[in-house]
């Protein structure tokens, strides 16, 4: 596989570009059926957000981050900006005449999770048209994306990036509607339900090969408790997650793809970086919240200690 997947000379500036949103959470002893109410056990609210997510597990292991995304013109505009420029320092935020995007997250005792989204910011959000994105990176950077935004921005985000030389990772959820053009992924970071939504094969390693043929260069499917099947051009490799006992899952796939993004741009080879980034979501899962369960700097450290960065 390409350089960027087993090392590479010099550091990648990783520009993170999605969603940002007001997370509301309710931990219940089980999630409801169609029509029933039920009292939470608990309830919280935060930041929230694919792309904040996964900016900020980036830059906790490192690497330097760029994040780039909408936010309301408004109180909770500003709530969030001062809640994320305290882990990443380089905020690009489009302020828009629209509500702060927001999610409600259902968390039942064995951890397990539903989520809804009103997402307007997102969805408005075109990030080489409404922002200096374009003008800004450099070739050699990285640019990871998710699924939050507008299928066609993301799409013409993720083309001029790589046609200006950057490394693309791209994190489909949630899925588009639109068929994906993988031509244009460097990385793709999809879980075993998303790889065979996006192929039609329920066998992951299938899926796996299946969307490389797509057109990505590397492909990671995450299993869950089971770990994750790491995909390149040569090999086809599985990563085994340790036994943790789930408190809320919600989160974890953040925790990883933005994990291995920022391993990856300090020189960290693909199937070391998918080691750690799995041992990282595995604390996550193991841990109530969803950003407020990641590692911090101070645990990805300690995680790093045995793993080769060639560029810190």
């Amino acid at each position: 596989m390409g350089d960027g997947l087993n090392g590479r000379s010099a550091t990648m500036t990783i520009h993170v570009v999605g969603n940002v949103c007001v997370d509301t959470s309710f931990r219940l002893e089980r999630l409801p059926q169609p029509g029933e109410t039920l009292n939470a056990a608990a309830a919280g609210e935060g930041l929230g957000g694919k792309g904040a997510n996964q900016a900020v597990a980036a830059a906790r292991t490192g690497a330097p981050v760029t994040f780039w995304a909408p936010v309301g013109r408004d109180a909770v505009g500003d709530r969030m900006e001062g809640l994320l420029s305290v882990e990443i320092p380089e905020l690009r935020l489009s302020r828009l005449d629209l509500p702060c995007d927001r999610s409600v997250i259902l968390i039942d005792r064995e951890g397990e999770n539903v989520i809804v989204t009103a997402a307007a910011c997102a969805e408005a959000f075109d990030p080489l048209a409404m922002s200096a994105l374009g003008g800004t990176w450099q070739p050699g950077d990285m640019l990871l994306m998710q699924g939050n935004l507008g299928s066609q921005a993301t799409a013409a985000s993720l083309k001029a990036g790589r046609n200006a030389g950057l490394f693309t990772v791209l994190n489909p959820s949630p899925l588009p509607v639109e068929p994906l053009d993988l031509t244009t992924v460097s990385l793709l970071v999809c879980n075993r339900p998303e790889a065979e939504a996006l192929t039609g094969e329920a066998d992951a390693e299938s899926a796996a090969g299946r969307l490389h043929a797509m057109g990505a260069e590397g492909v990671i499917v995450t299993l869950g408790p089971a770990g994750a099947l790491v995909l390149d051009a040569s090999s086809c490799l599985h990563i085994s997650a340790e036994k943790i006992e789930a408190v809320d899952t919600s989160g974890a796939g953040d925790c990883f793809a933005g994990t291995i993004a920022g391993l990856l741009a300090q020189g960290a080879a693909l199937i070391d970086a998918a080691k750690l980034a799995t041992q990282a979501a595995g604390i996550a899962v193991g841990r109530s919240g969803t950003l407020a369960s990641f590692p911090s700097r101070a645990e990805l450290a300690a995680l790093t200690k045995t793993l080769k960065l060639e560029n810190v």
